[in-house]
């Protein structure tokens, strides 16, 4: 689970403007987080199917929330995976 602090040092890293929570940039950002907080999870504890469901649909919506910014704004896209370290 993400906490407020957590998710807020996430979304001041990536936002865009001063009152930025909710760009498709954001959102990719909280995802990876919890992202990585789940990873985590499952390899210390394999045998919890319900959190490795849960973490196969943050990571489907992350790749489509980053399909939509590659679509409408490939240098943004770039640029946040880059940040983020998500592709080499």
């Amino acid at each position: 689970m993400i906490t407020k602090d957590t998710k807020a040092n996430v979304i001041a890293d990536v936002k865009l403007h001063k009152t930025d929570v909710g760009s498709v940039q954001a959102q990719v950002a909280i995802l990876t987080s919890s992202i990585r907080d789940l990873t985590i999870h499952i390899q210390a504890n394999k045998q919890d199917i319900h959190s490795r469901r849960g973490l196969l649909g943050k990571v489907g919506k992350r790749k489509r929330l980053l399909k939509y910014l590659q679509d409408r704004d490939y240098e943004a896209y770039k640029a946040l995976i880059t940040k983020l370290g998500l592709r080499k």
